[in-house]
């Protein structure tokens, strides 16, 4: 797992292991997550399923209720696969300006 801190958003990378064991170890690393806007890069995973995605959700539920971004970067789903409460983009720049927007909308209050 791979950390890279960009002002208030945390890119996070995992190239070598199984969905389960990451979503494991970044529930493990949460609380020093917590304020950030988080971003998964799971570009460079070849097998990846809805289900896959789904082991997430607790994960994206509690951050986005703390009013914060987390958004999953994956070309192998589409986002009209995904459940409402995961937001899955194509690539890591539309993920940037996806938490670019919704920090916008945080401070205007929407």
């Amino acid at each position: 797992m791979i950390f890279n801190k960009d002002g208030s958003t945390t890119i996070i990378t995992q190239e070598k292991t199984t969905i389960v064991e990451f979503v494991k170890r970044l529930e493990d690393a949460y609380d020093s997550l917590k304020n950030d806007n988080i971003i998964i890069n799971l570009f460079s995973l070849k097998d990846i399923s809805i289900d896959d995605i789904n082991e997430f959700l607790r994960v994206s539920n509690k951050h986005r209720a703390s009013n914060h971004s987390f958004v999953i970067v994956t070309e192998r789903i589409s986002y009209d696969e995904a459940p409402d409460e995961i937001t899955i983009v194509p690539t890591l720049q539309e993920a940037y300006d996806l938490v670019e927007m919704e920090e916008i909308e945080r401070d205007l209050e929407f």
